[in-house]
């Protein structure tokens, strides 16, 4: 479901300029997700507030640091208060952990089916994060998954996120 006025617990989808935003969007394309304009997506946290992943490390910034840019706020239909609430919850315990360009790697590595012995412990464990890795974790925090296609756990881009929610 899409919508304008964002609610904690909303994912916000946007776009990242430079060459940043062009390698993630390569990233995406290779890994089947499409070659649109959302390269990164975070959560919306209550007062106003956001967690997103970046390159030192997830951190909490106020919502209107988005005020000028072009986001989409996208939510799984029927998501209840308190699921919401879950959802926020879990964001708290995600400050900090790193981001990590490999994931990507990693993703295209799992859907070009190239056997790779421990790949899949390897997302699990090394506790970095892209930003919609981090999003989905949230969610599945709060017992709310949203793929059910089977995908592995961190398997997940922003486009991934838009496919599945903003059509």
């Amino acid at each position: 479901m899409k919508h304008t006025h964002p609610l904690p617990g909303d994912i916000g989808l946007t776009q990242i300029s430079g060459v940043s935003g062009r390698l993630i969007r390569f990233g995406q394309w290779i890994n089947g997700d499409g070659f649109a304009d959302y390269e990164h997506a975070f959560l919306v946290l209550p007062d106003d507030q956001v967690l997103e992943a970046e390159p030192g490390g997830a951190r909490i910034r106020p919502l209107t640091d988005y005020g000028g840019a072009n986001v989409l706020y996208v939510c799984p239909e029927g998501l209840t208060e308190r699921q919401r609430a879950g959802i926020c919850t879990a964001a708290s315990r995600y400050v900090g952990v790193p981001y990590s360009f490999l994931d990507y790697a990693a993703i295209a590595t799992h859907r070009f089916h190239v056997p790779v012995p421990g790949l899949r412990r390897y997302i699990a464990n090394t506790r970095h994060m892209i930003c919609s890795q981090l999003v989905d974790q949230c969610y599945l925090d709060a017992g709310v998954h949203l793929f059910a296609d089977g995908r592995w756990p961190g398997y997940v881009t922003p486009m991934a996120l838009y496919q599945l929610l903003a059509r």
